[in-house]
């Protein structure tokens, strides 16, 4: 923490005044700050400025705080930026550059800092010369901040002094004023969220890391710090600072894949406005990794510098395989799907005056940004698969094999295809069909085992639930490309079922369910297939998960029946309340010690000492003179269709797990961490979080 020396010789409004007397070229001041609008909307409707008041929109706060950071390094005027994560849920981001404005703007009468922290679009950013490149576009990021805060404070070293503002509820306290001297510049934003407008106001540190370490990647030769002072006796902290740039978080990204060529290919070059960074290596994998950004903005939905991307590869991967004669007369040109498997790829641009869709930046609309990458492409990659002849030989090898493999898929798809269309879309003695044909109101159980199957299909509702039993695991189908797939029983199965067709002719459209269900037993084996399940869809029908299909199942574990009574519990903690809650209900002491007979009965003496969530599966005892019964229930089978319709079938009464994916990146390499092929990151994973397992089922 700063210490503020509160000592001031003059009345704040002279002090600010007499700080906007020098003028220099470059200088950052009030004139600067253009004003488009105030914040009572943005309290009214934060979703519409930080994407959500959940976790996601919580620290899209500290996301608009750094940007403004990052904008002074990206304009040179910051070296260090320090993000620190203090109790109470607060937040303060401090950076060494030339520190907010604070003389008075000649149109609105107050400090450019408090126009700055209380006025939508109020900023540097609209042509004034404050910025050339910026990731704020509309300038409403803190200001934001500031309006969602139950306070904020402002501190800014510039002029030789330091400046303080505070603000509560995004409204000015009292007047910016001097509050001691410096001999640095930089500014300090310190907020806390207000708890009324968010669901949580609990920061996540890994979260937090993983953006800040990203940012460190693309902003070369710029600190970042982030310290964690939530707990006095176990502070954490990270220092990043990458001079690789984009070409070092390539490598990162790729640290769990086996690469096809040693050397990463980078290229940096300015076309016209357009500053163009682009680095890439090819894995052994079967997808696309492609990461786009816009002075420093992420892109998900990619934009136009994508497409220019996408074009440039293409073409010149193509151009060097012909004249290489790695690609023969007769052969097809290689599609972009195929120079594109296997590939991890970096694309960040800066420019002036980007153009987003929307305040979320999703996807970016620049036509000069087309232009600008497919030129860099072009001109660069050409040049380094010259000069790498070993690394180019491997990267067409791979393509060429890709192009391979999408023909015998495609081959396999139309085979699948016809045999569908043959079968009527059934399965006989596989896919219990449901009678109705309104997909929006159609559900798939898709079970394990015949045993579990059978049940399913005679407790369901036949009108709208429709029931798929598995035969044993199915395949891994992280590493496993799809004509291998479509050879796979269960699968092959399985995508018939759903209706969508899947790779390349996915139709959502055609989807015939619109809740696909995972049931399976809870145990070891139950939890495998589950996962190899959720990475077949993640894998190949992306868009069920991300568009929120995908279910599974929750069944209940036990069974606790006391005379007339009954009652299903979901988790050794759930039961134990319900034992405890008997035992208050009849004024039984807490506990009873419970010996096990050879036919599994159970004979009960009083034992204060001993915990009533000690009764065990299949086991019975006495609560007052009511016998308790409590069934484990280890697998689906194990329920008669009656009690699988009652708990885990029935709309009113089931539990569900929605499946969906907050961080598409992190899901994808902990997939690939867990069902690739490399063993040693895996091992290390299970070490790591071997203590975390609360009920290992062996």
């Amino acid at each position: 923490m700063t210490t503020v020396i509160m000592a001031t010789k003059k009345p704040a409004k002279k002090e600010a005044k007499k700080a906007a007397k020098p003028k220099k070229e470059g200088d950052y001041k009030a004139e600067q700050i253009q004003v488009l609008e105030g914040l009572d909307a943005v309290r009214k409707r934060p979703g519409m400025y930080i994407g959500s008041t959940g976790p996601r929109g919580l620290h899209h706060l500290i996301w608009e705080v750094v940007d403004n950071s990052l904008d002074e390094a990206m304009a040179g005027h910051a070296k260090i930026i320090t993000v620190r994560i203090q109790p109470d849920s607060v937040i303060s981001v401090t950076d060494d550059g030339r520190g907010i404005p604070v003389d008075i703007h000649k149109k609105h009468k107050v400090s450019a800092l408090e126009l700055v922290m209380t006025k939508l679009h109020a900023g540097g950013k609209f042509g004034g010369g404050g910025y050339k490149v910026s990731g704020g576009l509309h300038g409403v990021g803190v200001s934001v901040v500031n309006a969602l805060s139950n306070w904020t404070r402002a501190e800014v070293h510039r002029d030789g002094k330091i400046w303080m503002q505070e603000y509560k509820i995004g409204k000015p306290k009292a007047k910016i004023k001097a509050v001691g001297k410096t001999k640095i510049t930089g500014t300090t934003i310190t907020f806390r969220p207000n708890e009324s407008i968010f669901e949580t106001i609990e920061f996540d540190w890994d979260t937090i890391v993983d953006h800040i370490r990203q940012q460190a990647y693309l902003t070369r030769g710029v600190q970042l710090n982030i310290i964690d002072e939530r707990d006095e006796d176990s502070s954490k902290s990270y220092v990043f600072y990458f001079e690789g740039g984009i070409a070092s978080y390539v490598r990162h990204i790729n640290e769990h894949k086996a690469a096809k060529h040693d050397n990463v290919f980078y290229a940096e070059k300015k076309v016209e406005d357009v500053l163009v960074e682009i680095a890439l290596q090819y894995t052994d994998e079967y997808k696309e990794t492609m990461n786009a950004f816009t002075n420093n903005i992420y892109n998900p939905d990619g934009g136009t510098h994508v497409s220019g991307f996408r074009t440039a590869l293409t073409r010149t991967i193509n151009q060097y395989a012909r004249a290489k004669n790695l690609l023969k007369e007769k052969d097809s040109n290689l599609s972009g799907d195929d120079v594109r498997e296997g590939m991890t790829a970096i694309i960040s641009i800066k420019l002036e005056e980007p153009q987003f869709e929307g305040q979320t930046k999703a996807k970016l609309g620049n036509v000069e940004a087309k232009a600008a990458v497919e030129s860099v492409l072009g001109e660069t990659l050409g040049t380094w698969l010259e000069e790498h002849p070993r690394d180019a030989e491997s990267i067409i090898g791979k393509c060429i094999l890709s192009a391979r493999a999408r023909n015998a898929a495609k081959m396999a798809r139309e085979t699948v295809l016809r045999k569908s269309a043959l079968d009527g879309f059934t399965l006989p003695g596989k896919l219990a069909d449901c009678s109705s044909k309104k997909a929006e109101r159609c559900e798939l159980f898709i079970v394990e085992g015949d045993s579990a199957g059978g049940s399913c299909k005679m407790g369901r509702d036949r009108e709208f639930q429709a029931i798929l039993p598995l035969r044993g695991k199915i395949l891994n189908t992280e590493r496993a490309r799809l004509d291998k797939i479509l050879q796979n029983n269960e699968l092959k199965a399985l995508t018939i079922a759903l209706g969508t067709n899947i790779g390349e002719s996915f139709d959502m459209e055609k989807l015939r369910y619109d809740r696909i269900i995972i049931a399976t037993d809870a145990d070891v084996d139950g939890s495998h297939i589950r996962t190899l399940l959720l990475t077949f869809f993640f894998r190949y029908f992306p868009d069920l998960v991300t568009e929120g299909h995908v279910y599974t199942a929750l069944p209940p574990l036990f069974k606790i029946t006391a005379g007339k009574e009954m009652h299903y519990a979901y988790s050794d903690t759930e039961k134990d309340n319900i034992i405890d809650d008997m035992q208050k209900r009849h004024k039984v002491k807490k506990g009873a010690k419970i010996k096990t007979t050879e036919n599994n009965e159970t004979e009960t003496e009083p034992h204060e000492s001993t915990d009533a969530g000690a009764v065990d599966m299949g086991e019975s005892m006495k609560i007052g003179s009511i016998k308790v019964n409590v069934q484990r229930y280890k697998g689906l089978g194990e329920m008669n269709p009656g009690q699988l319709w009652e708990t885990t079938m029935n709309p009113e009464n089931r539990k569900m797990l929605q499946i969906n994916v907050d961080d598409a990146k992190k899901a994808d390499e902990m997939f690939e961490v867990l069902m690739g092929d490399e063993v040693a990151p895996r091992r290390k994973f299970i070490q790591s979080h071997a203590a975390e397992v609360v009920n290992l089922d062996i």
